[in-house]
Protein backbone atom coordinates (compact mmCIF):
# COMPACT_ATOMS: atom_id res chain seq x y z
CA UNK A 1 0.00 0.00 0.00
CA UNK A 2 1.31 3.69 -1.15
CA UNK A 3 3.02 5.08 1.98
CA UNK A 4 0.82 8.55 1.01
CA UNK A 5 -1.44 9.83 -1.93
CA UNK A 6 0.03 13.30 -2.78
CA UNK A 7 -1.83 15.54 -5.25
CA UNK A 8 -1.35 18.24 -7.54
CA UNK A 9 -3.71 21.45 -6.77
CA UNK A 10 -4.13 23.28 -9.87
CA UNK A 11 -6.16 21.51 -12.57
CA UNK A 12 -6.22 17.78 -10.22
CA UNK A 13 -8.29 19.10 -7.28
CA UNK A 14 -9.49 22.46 -8.17
CA UNK A 15 -10.77 23.87 -11.67
CA UNK A 16 -8.75 26.68 -12.73
CA UNK A 17 -11.27 27.39 -15.05
CA UNK A 18 -13.91 28.18 -12.44
CA UNK A 19 -12.90 32.05 -11.76
CA UNK A 20 -13.79 32.41 -14.47
CA UNK A 21 -16.67 30.27 -14.72
CA UNK A 22 -18.09 32.63 -12.25
CA UNK A 23 -16.60 35.74 -12.25
CA UNK A 24 -16.46 36.56 -16.04
CA UNK A 25 -20.01 36.84 -17.08
CA UNK A 26 -19.06 40.11 -18.95
CA UNK A 27 -16.91 38.59 -21.13
CA UNK A 28 -19.06 36.47 -23.30
CA UNK A 29 -17.82 34.45 -26.25
CA UNK A 30 -14.43 35.55 -24.74
CA UNK A 31 -14.73 33.67 -21.77
CA UNK A 32 -13.37 30.42 -22.36
CA UNK A 33 -10.91 31.75 -24.65
CA UNK A 34 -9.11 34.07 -21.76
CA UNK A 35 -9.34 31.71 -19.49
CA UNK A 36 -7.10 29.21 -21.20
CA UNK A 37 -4.82 32.40 -22.24
CA UNK A 38 -4.46 33.53 -18.28
CA UNK A 39 -3.79 29.55 -17.40
CA UNK A 40 -1.49 29.05 -20.10
CA UNK A 41 0.78 32.46 -19.26
CA UNK A 42 0.68 31.67 -15.51
CA UNK A 43 2.75 28.45 -16.73
CA UNK A 44 5.09 29.75 -19.00
CA UNK A 45 5.98 32.18 -16.65
CA UNK A 46 6.78 29.81 -14.03
CA UNK A 47 8.91 27.47 -16.61
CA UNK A 48 10.77 30.54 -17.91
CA UNK A 49 11.75 32.23 -14.82
CA UNK A 50 12.68 28.77 -13.27
CA UNK A 51 14.92 28.34 -16.49
CA UNK A 52 16.87 31.55 -16.49
CA UNK A 53 17.19 31.51 -12.76
CA UNK A 54 14.86 33.88 -11.90
CA UNK A 55 12.15 32.15 -9.97
CA UNK A 56 12.87 33.86 -6.77
CA UNK A 57 11.62 37.19 -7.90
CA UNK A 58 7.75 36.34 -7.76
CA UNK A 59 5.71 33.99 -6.04
CA UNK A 60 2.74 31.94 -8.07
CA UNK A 61 0.38 34.37 -7.03
CA UNK A 62 2.42 37.12 -8.60
CA UNK A 63 2.64 35.34 -11.77
CA UNK A 64 -1.44 34.43 -11.74
CA UNK A 65 -1.73 38.16 -11.52
CA UNK A 66 0.97 38.79 -14.11
CA UNK A 67 -1.23 36.04 -16.43
CA UNK A 68 -4.13 37.73 -16.10
CA UNK A 69 -3.19 41.07 -16.38
CA UNK A 70 -1.74 39.44 -20.07
CA UNK A 71 -4.78 37.68 -21.46
CA UNK A 72 -6.86 41.17 -20.13
CA UNK A 73 -4.17 43.09 -22.44
CA UNK A 74 -4.58 40.68 -25.02
CA UNK A 75 -8.33 40.66 -25.87
CA UNK A 76 -8.76 44.29 -24.49
CA UNK A 77 -10.46 44.15 -21.66
CA UNK A 78 -10.15 47.45 -19.77
CA UNK A 79 -12.22 46.94 -16.29
CA UNK A 80 -10.26 47.33 -13.06
CA UNK A 81 -13.54 45.71 -11.08
CA UNK A 82 -13.40 42.64 -13.12
CA UNK A 83 -9.79 41.90 -12.67
CA UNK A 84 -10.39 41.94 -8.68
CA UNK A 85 -13.33 39.80 -9.50
CA UNK A 86 -11.36 37.61 -10.92
CA UNK A 87 -8.77 37.22 -8.94
CA UNK A 88 -10.79 37.17 -6.42
CA UNK A 89 -12.80 33.91 -7.56
CA UNK A 90 -9.30 32.60 -8.09
CA UNK A 91 -8.46 32.31 -4.78
CA UNK A 92 -11.38 29.87 -4.28
CA UNK A 93 -11.55 27.78 -7.12
CA UNK A 94 -14.27 25.24 -7.09
CA UNK A 95 -12.79 21.68 -6.54
CA UNK A 96 -13.87 19.15 -9.09
CA UNK A 97 -17.10 17.58 -8.34
CA UNK A 98 -15.93 13.92 -7.51
CA UNK A 99 -12.70 15.58 -4.55
CA UNK A 100 -14.44 15.76 -1.20
CA UNK A 101 -15.52 12.20 -1.63
CA UNK A 102 -12.56 10.52 -3.13
CA UNK A 103 -10.72 12.06 -0.17
CA UNK A 104 -13.16 11.20 2.64
CA UNK A 105 -12.98 7.66 1.20
CA UNK A 106 -9.30 7.81 1.56
CA UNK A 107 -9.31 9.04 4.99
CA UNK A 108 -11.69 6.57 6.30
CA UNK A 109 -9.39 3.99 4.73
CA UNK A 110 -6.89 5.33 7.15
CA UNK A 111 -4.19 6.99 4.08
CA UNK A 112 -2.24 9.84 4.25
CA UNK A 113 -2.84 12.96 1.85
CA UNK A 114 -1.14 15.33 0.99
CA UNK A 115 -1.33 18.62 -1.33
CA UNK A 116 1.89 19.30 -3.44
CA UNK A 117 1.35 22.72 -5.66
CA UNK A 118 3.34 25.49 -7.09
CA UNK A 119 0.42 27.43 -5.33
CA UNK A 120 1.75 30.12 -2.60
CA UNK A 121 0.54 28.80 1.04
CA UNK A 122 -1.77 31.79 0.96
CA UNK A 123 -3.77 30.45 -2.05
CA UNK A 124 -3.80 26.97 -1.47
CA UNK A 125 -5.01 27.23 2.27
CA UNK A 126 -7.94 29.63 1.41
CA UNK A 127 -8.74 27.10 -1.90
CA UNK A 128 -9.10 24.47 0.54
CA UNK A 129 -11.28 26.64 2.94
CA UNK A 130 -13.91 27.64 0.47
CA UNK A 131 -13.79 24.06 -0.58
CA UNK A 132 -14.22 22.66 2.84
CA UNK A 133 -11.44 20.53 2.11
CA UNK A 134 -9.62 20.81 5.73
CA UNK A 135 -10.13 17.87 7.63
CA UNK A 136 -9.41 15.46 4.60
CA UNK A 137 -5.96 17.04 3.68
CA UNK A 138 -2.98 15.87 6.02
CA UNK A 139 -0.52 18.07 4.74
CA UNK A 140 0.18 21.30 2.34
CA UNK A 141 3.49 21.55 0.46
CA UNK A 142 4.57 23.98 -1.34
CA UNK A 143 7.55 25.24 -3.60
CA UNK A 144 8.12 28.40 -2.23
CA UNK A 145 11.17 27.29 -0.05
CA UNK A 146 12.53 26.05 -2.75
CA UNK A 147 12.61 28.74 -4.86
CA UNK A 148 12.08 27.06 -7.73
CA UNK A 149 8.47 25.79 -9.33
CA UNK A 150 7.72 22.54 -10.67
CA UNK A 151 9.06 20.44 -12.83
CA UNK A 152 12.47 21.43 -11.16
CA UNK A 153 13.98 18.32 -9.88
CA UNK A 154 14.58 20.29 -6.20
CA UNK A 155 10.62 20.68 -5.64
CA UNK A 156 9.74 17.25 -6.13
CA UNK A 157 12.74 16.23 -3.74
CA UNK A 158 11.70 18.56 -1.10
CA UNK A 159 8.01 17.05 -1.08
CA UNK A 160 9.50 13.90 -0.15
CA UNK A 161 11.32 15.45 2.76
CA UNK A 162 8.61 17.52 3.65
CA UNK A 163 6.14 14.53 3.97
CA UNK A 164 9.06 12.38 5.17
CA UNK A 165 8.98 9.51 2.96
CA UNK A 166 12.68 7.27 2.22
CA UNK A 167 11.01 5.85 -0.59
CA UNK A 168 9.31 8.05 -2.97
CA UNK A 169 8.28 4.86 -5.00
CA UNK A 170 5.59 5.36 -1.73
CA UNK A 171 4.67 8.48 -2.90
CA UNK A 172 1.43 7.90 -5.03
CA UNK A 173 0.67 11.36 -6.91
CA UNK A 174 -1.81 12.72 -8.67
CA UNK A 175 -1.48 15.54 -11.63
CA UNK A 176 -3.69 16.29 -14.32
CA UNK A 177 -0.71 18.30 -15.55
CA UNK A 178 1.26 16.13 -18.11
CA UNK A 179 4.27 17.48 -17.76
CA UNK A 180 3.97 17.53 -13.69
CA UNK A 181 3.75 13.61 -14.32
CA UNK A 182 6.73 13.47 -16.26
CA UNK A 183 8.60 15.47 -13.26
CA UNK A 184 7.33 13.16 -10.50
CA UNK A 185 8.38 9.91 -12.83
CA UNK A 186 11.72 11.49 -13.19
CA UNK A 187 11.86 12.14 -9.37
CA UNK A 188 11.50 8.37 -8.49
CA UNK A 189 7.63 9.20 -6.96
CA UNK A 190 4.66 6.86 -8.70
CA UNK A 191 2.55 9.01 -10.94
CA UNK A 192 -1.06 8.66 -11.70
CA UNK A 193 -1.84 10.87 -14.47
CA UNK A 194 -5.44 12.53 -13.87
CA UNK A 195 -6.28 13.24 -17.78
CA UNK A 196 -9.10 15.31 -17.37
CA UNK A 197 -9.16 16.92 -21.38
CA UNK A 198 -8.30 13.73 -22.78
CA UNK A 199 -5.33 15.05 -24.25
CA UNK A 200 -2.79 12.34 -26.14
CA UNK A 201 0.24 11.29 -24.11
CA UNK A 202 3.73 13.08 -24.12
CA UNK A 203 6.95 12.79 -22.78
CA UNK A 204 6.70 8.47 -23.46
CA UNK A 205 10.28 8.16 -21.67
CA UNK A 206 8.84 9.30 -18.35
CA UNK A 207 5.25 7.41 -18.32
CA UNK A 208 2.89 7.25 -15.55
CA UNK A 209 2.35 4.08 -13.62
CA UNK A 210 -1.43 4.96 -14.48
CA UNK A 211 -3.87 7.08 -17.05
CA UNK A 212 -7.28 7.87 -15.37
CA UNK A 213 -9.89 10.42 -16.24
CA UNK A 214 -10.35 11.73 -12.92
CA UNK A 215 -9.97 10.82 -9.48
CA UNK A 216 -13.11 8.95 -8.74
CA UNK A 217 -12.43 5.17 -7.21
CA UNK A 218 -9.21 5.50 -6.47
CA UNK A 219 -8.95 2.59 -4.23
CA UNK A 220 -11.22 0.23 -6.71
Amino acid sequence: MPGIFMFDAYGTLFDVHSAVMRAGASLGPKAGELSALWRAKQLEYSWTLTAMGQSASADFWQLTQRALDFALERFDVREPALRSALLDAYRTLNAFAEVPDTLSQLKATGHRTAIFTNGTRGMIEDAIRAAHLGRLIDQVITVEETGVFKPAMSVYAHAAQAAGMTSRREITFFSSNRWDVAGAAAAGFSPIWVNRAGQPDEYPALAPLRVIPDLRNLLA
